[in-house]
Formats: C-alpha cells, structure tokens, sequence
C-alpha cells in the first residue's frame, strides 16, 4: 500500500450520509484535513509509531479544537469531546492489545455526527464482554464504547487483512 494511504478507502463500504473516494482515488495526506459539502475529515497513520494512543488522542484533541468542539462552552460540550477522546483511546488501544497494532485513525463530522474509524491488520472481532464486570480490571472498552456511542461496527474488505472498526457519536447541541 503507498504510504499515506489510508486503508479504509480501498473499497470498504461507505460511511452514512458520504461516498468514500473510488479505488486508487488520492485521500488526504497523512494529517490532513479535508472539507466537501459540510463533511470534514482528518487521518492519521499510526503504522509503526511508537506510544500511539497519546498520538491518537492528541491528534483528535486537535480535529476537536479545528472543528469548534474545543474549547468547551459549557459542560454538555466538555463532555462530548472527553467522550470522542475516550473512545478514540478504547478504539486504539484495543487495536495495540487484540489486533497486531492499529494502522491508522480517521475521523470525520458530518451533519452532527462524529465518526472514529481505526483500521487494524487483526482478524478477531471486538466484542463488549458480556456479562461486563465493573469492578474488575480491563474488558471495559468496546463496553465503554457500546455505551458512549449512537452506533459502532466493523467493517472489512473482502481479500483485504484486517478491518476497520467505527463508532460514531452526537454532536452536542
């Protein structure tokens, strides 16, 4: 794969409410941002970085900030980005832990909602544990993002290593 590149538009479906670029099309450069008709959208590749989800993290604090989520005006504002940041360190750490490392971060806003997709070389399939233990220590991610989330799933491309699992949350009003 060019670096660069993300893997998530090499034909995997589509996001709601946007088409992804055609195979072989250019997508932003690593750490860019793009803007099309209210849809805004920030990559990042984390293939081979070290101390990946302070960088995730840091990386999504900044899209937060670009898109006027940050600072915060109230308190529904300062915790719906505190919930994007949680879940963006759940996603990513749970690439680090159950799938070889994350490869990259995408994040996207459109029309209120607030997509994190992270891309992993991993075949497993994230699943909140059931029955979830809150006293007990790790288990607690996909749980978290399953709670703080509108939606999540996972999406893979067939003849294609890995997936990419997505979780999309609300803007605050």
């Amino acid at each position: 794969m060019p670096a660069g590149r993300p893997r998530w538009a090499r034909g995997a479906a589509p996001p709601p409410g946007g088409a992804r670029p055609p195979v072989g099309a250019t997508t932003p450069a690593v750490g860019a941002a793009s803007a099309s008709v209210g849809r805004q959208v920030r990559s990042l590749s984390l293939a081979g970085e070290s101390g990946v989800v302070p960088l995730a993290r840091d990386f999504a604090r900044q899209a937060l900030y670009a898109w006027g989520w940050l600072p915060a005006a109230g308190a529904d504002r300062r915790a719906a980005a505190e919930d994007v940041l949680l879940v963006v360190s759940e996603l990513v750490t749970n690439a680090c832990l159950h799938a070889e490392g994350p490869e990259g971060l995408r994040i996207s806003l459109d029309n209120k909602v607030l997509r994190i997709e992270v891309s992993d070389r991993g075949s497993g399939q994230p699943a909140p544990r059931t029955p979830h233990r809150a006293g007990r220590p790790g288990g607690h991610g996909m749980f978290i993002v399953q709670r703080l989330c509108l939606d999540w799933g996972v999406l893979r491309t067939s003849g294609v290593a890995g997936k990419t699992v997505w979780a999309e949350l609300g803007a605050p009003a």
